[in-house]
């Protein structure tokens, strides 16, 4: 059995931790994108898709926010077979095809993406060194664009060829498969770790608040969250309303910015361990998304094509590449006994920005223009990177 109490793992009880944890987000973010995915064949409209998104995010706030004391407890495995458990019974709900449904759908997923994200930092933060940690860190948010990737190319198949309620219960039947081997792993990294005291509200936050570097680091994460879910979900009519692009076009420039966010996460998380120097490429990171999204928002549609891709792969590189460098940094500064529980408070004001992105980006359009929204972001990002420097010099990096 693998000592809990260990400072430093051997290499190969790393690969099997990491693999689950990736393999998990990559489960979440495939069932967030499975109904947008099958959205033209299952006649779901937009409106029903916000609602969905909204009830995610709003049962992942208090998820991640109080998920950290039952990983302490059941530990990162368990919690991990609980999240796939709770993925089943979301795509079971959404392929009864009603909008109740998919609400309750949206709502049942919300308790699988709170958590999975603490969980995967308290086990991995246990199994690497702290010079690797950016980098592993960043291996594993990558689940998201594998998740994403997979969805986009495999659900509209079987969606055509079967039908919406298949793509749901393919999702379902990879997340039973993960729940056996999050089982079968469990006992090896269960570990002989006794559970801390449990905290009260004004204890979780007191883990934000008593580091200024925490706290700047949750603050930036807000901007940085709703630059990453705006790219994500309006780019394309950006591209095609206001940066004189077509569908196709506008489609192949966020394929673009989608490749830059997966080599970001790999590349910001080796340079970050190379350099030992995470905070220092957040903030490198929140000025690269504030120019990206400034330029394209107030001067795109004067950018040749070429320049428009371009743009759109450095926006992904900094706006979706961002996370993994991120966890890592709230591993480092977290009291070690409290990383779970710490980097789901943090997670909650990412989460936050990613509740209220849509509603900014929507006014902003409706007043003005999305050209404006994004310009509106790239300030927001900017004072969120501001924060971050601000919050390096508290204290001497350990």
């Amino acid at each position: 059995m693998v000592d809990g109490n260990a400072a430093v793992r051997p290499a190969p009880a790393l690969l099997p931790a990491l693999g689950a944890m990736t393999w998990l987000q990559a489960l979440v973010a495939l069932a967030l994108f499975a109904p947008g995915v099958v959205a033209p064949r299952a006649h779901i409209e937009v409106w029903q898709l916000s609602m969905f998104s909204c009830a995610v995010f709003a049962v992942g706030i208090p998820a991640s926010f109080w998920g950290g004391g039952f990983i302490a407890r059941l530990g990162s495995m368990r919690i991990a077979s609980l999240c796939a458990a709770a993925i089943v019974a979301s795509m079971a709900l959404a392929s009864l095809g009603s909008t109740g449904a998919l609400l309750a759908a949206g709502l049942c997923l919300g308790l699988a993406f709170g958590p999975e994200t603490p969980a995967s930092a308290a086990l991995l933060s246990r199994l690497v060194t702290a010079e690797r940690r950016a980098f592993v860190f960043s291996v594993r948010q990558t689940g998201n664009q594998i998740g994403a990737v997979c969805g986009s190319l495999a659900l509209p198949a079987i969606a055509i060829a079967l039908g919406p309620a298949w793509c749901y219960a393919a999702v379902g039947a990879c997340a039973v498969l993960a729940i056996g081997l999050f089982e079968w792993l469990r006992p090896a990294y269960a570990g002989k770790v006794v559970p801390p005291p449990k905290l009260d509200l004004r204890a979780r936050l007191a883990l934000v608040t008593a580091d200024r570097r925490i706290a700047m680091l949750a603050l930036a994460s807000m901007p940085f969250s709703a630059m990453q879910v705006s790219l994500n979900t309006v780019f394309v009519t950006l591209g095609t309303r206001e940066l004189g692009l077509s569908h196709i076009e506008a489609g192949m420039a966020l394929a673009c910015a989608q490749a830059g966010g997966l080599v970001g996460r790999l590349g910001w998380g080796f340079v970050a361990m190379r350099l030992n120097a995470s905070r220092a490429v957040l903030i490198v990171i929140g000025l690269g998304m504030a120019f990206c999204a400034a330029l394209l928002g107030l001067d795109g549609a004067s950018l040749s094509h070429t320049g428009q891709f371009v743009i759109a792969a450095l926006f992904g590189l900094t706006a979706s590449g961002w996370n993994g460098v991120f966890i890592a940094e709230i591993a480092r500064l977290a009291p070690q006994d409290r990383i779970g529980e710490t980097t789901g408070a943090v997670l909650t004001a990412s989460y936050a920005g990613l509740l209220a992105a849509p509603a900014l980006v929507s006014i902003l359009d409706g007043v003005a223009s999305l050209g404006a929204a994004f310009f509106a972001l790239a300030c927001l990002a900017l004072c969120g990177t501001v924060a971050l420097i601000w919050g390096s010099h508290d204290k001497v990096d350990a």
